[in-house]
């Protein structure tokens, strides 16, 4: 019935979203295969997009030619650029979303590329050939032929969700899971294992007393994710609210230990690290007298609230009773309750940086089936699995972003070299070259190798050429331009900076850490007349003011980075207490304490190991 394709992607989450269009829109066939067509792109828990080292991931994504920062635009209700008061390598996006818009809107993007079909079914296996997929079988007994074939199963592989003492079968709440894929892969040489995550409760946001939480709005000049012209920046947004819970809740919350599956052994796998439960919070964390809750709206035209910070799996009376102790909560009205999910991954040793499998050919995985939790991380996966599986199949090289390149690349890279054994998440802190790799230039590192490949289109390559030009010649006119002290000094003065005595060099202003671009320009008539020209003001002149101000820092980045790669065979004692490293975060130690590494390679490559982590041991080690 159904015709051979080029790529059958299954699973329509924010991963087999990305692998679909980034394969159809390369000119590959294909058929998109998901158990609900009403769900695609839905968001399983928080309705937002971006964060740490996230946002930057999205503005990847955008810069390749993928979909999820425009769709994030589109549906957005806030915005946020995070970490301003820091460097901008930390600076990072964050969308509070319509969870409703964003899940339409990804499928009038996915509707409308021509050479993408849809069937709504279970793939219940593969088709195998010599090592090789040549397609799927569904619940319906059919067998769809394909030249690859991309597995995005989210957290519906073999997916049991805990609530309380309650345990059934799901990929999430009211979604059956999906059955035969592992055990048909176990068959053919494959290694699972299991994970957990979970996700709070929704309220009524009318039973909320927001007089008693910490109002939480937008920025003030909000920007958006895409580097492109399709989307506008919101002219109006909604507001987040955050409180706390106390020693009240706690003791409900402790009172229900006994009903909880985290703790009476119904789950038997690991949680995401850095996004634990309620429960795992206050058990963890004993000594912290509160916890920051986040009401969240769930969109425009909804009274629904997600509340950020509770997620949980205890009895549905102990969640509500607990929550309502917390300021605003009093009256608290639950939608539904928070609930955990176990499920199915692979870990991802088993897979080459391409994302294909080492042990079937054309077969790809990406997103949660690798281990990872997030739905940026997981959109990251996918749009590489989707542009290597139509180079595959085209007898093309692989695209491998590398650690200087990406953030994706570092995940990728991560997955595949260290594995993973808990849900792996994205920060700032995992990459190396972080000050490289800023969410603000990501159009510039990627959108020639997206151009290149052709899911980037002409007109958009074009306007990154134009913020280059831009930037370059903005920066020509900085470097030329010289300031004096009638001109500038009301402006210093102004900011609390040193007064000059004499004619300066305009650079040299621009470089002090509290003087913005804006306020050079400003203060001189040479430089206004040049940004008069620039048709890509708020672009051009944040590239040219973060390349003024971090250039030394990239330089010595750089000769860092080759500091590590020289020491990397240092060896470490085999006696080495890493409990003795105030310095060390827990992660770090138990995991250093359990491998043992031999040498300062090895420890580079366990997963969750920072370079901050390497630069204490070789301290340490008189290196």
């Amino acid at each position: 019935m159904l015709k051979e394709y080029d790529v059958i992607v299954v699973g329509a989450g924010h991963a087999g979203n990305e692998a679909a269009a980034a394969a159809a829109n390369l000119g590959s066939s294909v058929l998109m295969v998901t158990m609900n067509m009403e769900t695609i792109g839905q968001m399983s828990c928080n309705p937002a997009i971006g964060g740490i080292a996230k946002g930057q991931i999205v503005r990847e994504i955008d810069a390749l030619g993928g979909l999820t920062g425009k769709i994030t635009d589109l549906s957005a209700i806030q915005f946020k650029l995070l970490n301003q008061s820091k460097g901008p390598a930390m600076w990072s996006p964050r969308a509070q979303c319509d969870r409703k818009l964003f899940s339409n809107y990804w499928r009038e993007n996915l509707e409308a590329i021509e050479n993408l079909d849809f069937w709504q079914d279970m793939v219940t296996g593969i088709i195998v050939d010599k090592h090789k997929v040549i397609g799927v079988e569904t619940s319906m007994g059919l067998k769809i032929k394909a030249k690859s074939v991309v597995l995005n199963s989210g957290t519906f592989l073999n997916g049991s969700i805990h609530l309380g003492e309650k345990k059934f079968g799901g990929g999430r709440m009211g979604d059956k899971s999906s059955c035969g894929i592992t055990e048909q892969l176990e068959s053919l040489g494959f290694v699972s294992g299991r994970m957990k995550t979970g996700t709070p409760p929704r309220v009524d946001g009318r039973s909320l007393n927001f007089k008693l939480m910490e109002e939480q709005p937008g920025d003030e000049n909000p920007g958006k994710f895409s580097f492109f012209d399709e989307t506008k920046p919101l002219s109006k947004q909604k507001s987040c609210f955050i409180t706390y819970t106390n020693d009240k809740t706690h003791e409900i919350l402790r009172s229900g230990f006994e009903r909880s599956p985290l703790f009476n052994g119904s789950i038997k796998s690991l949680g995401p690290r850095y996004c634990p439960s309620i429960e795992d919070k206050i058990n963890r964390f004993s000594h912290r007298p509160r916890h920051q809750i986040f009401a969240e709206p769930e969109g425009w035209n909804t009274i629904e609230f997600y509340i950020n910070g509770f997620s949980c799996s205890l009895p549905e009376e102990i969640q509500l009773e607990s929550m309502q102790t917390i300021p605003g909560f009093e009256n608290a009205k639950m939608f539904r309750p928070g609930y955990a999910v176990e499920y199915d991954y692979f870990p991802p040793t088993q897979l080459k940086h391409s994302l294909e499998t080492k042990l079937i050919e054309n077969l790809f995985f990406s997103g949660q089936i690798n281990g990872t939790t997030g739905y940026e991380e997981a959109a990251g996966q996918g749009i590489m699995a989707g542009i290597n599986a139509h180079l595959k199949i085209n007898q093309k090289e692989p695209l491998v972003l590398s650690r200087d390149e990406a953030y994706i690349g570092v995940l990728i890279d991560d997955l595949i070299t260290k594995g993973t054994d808990e849900p792996y998440r994205m920060f700032t802190s995992r990459a190396e070259y972080r000050i490289l790799l800023r969410q603000d230039n990501a159009d510039l590192r990627l959108s020639q190798i997206g151009r290149k490949i052709g899911l980037l289109s002409e007109n958009k390559y074009e306007r990154v050429l134009k913020k280059i030009e831009e930037s370059d010649l903005l920066l020509k006119e900085i470097k030329k331009t010289s300031v004096i002290p009638s001109e500038i000094n009301p402006m210093l003065k102004s900011k609390n900076s040193k007064e000059i005595t004499q004619k300066v060099k305009a650079i040299s202003i621009l470089s002090r850490p509290n003087i913005s671009i804006n306020d050079v320009v400003s203060c001189s008539k040479e430089l206004q007349d040049s940004k008069e020209k620039l048709t890509l003001i708020s672009d051009a002149l944040e590239q040219t003011e973060i390349n003024i101000k971090y250039n030394g820092y990239i330089k010595r980045e750089k000769e860092n980075a080759d500091k590590l790669k020289r020491l990397e065979h240092v060896e470490i004692p085999e006696d080495i207490d890493y409990a003795k490293f105030s310095s060390l975060s827990t992660e770090s130690k138990e995991k250093l304490n359990s491998i043992k590494p031999i040498n300062i390679g090895q420890a580079a490559r366990i997963s969750g190991i920072k370079p901050s982590d390497i630069s204490i041991l070789l301290i340490y080690l008189g290196r």
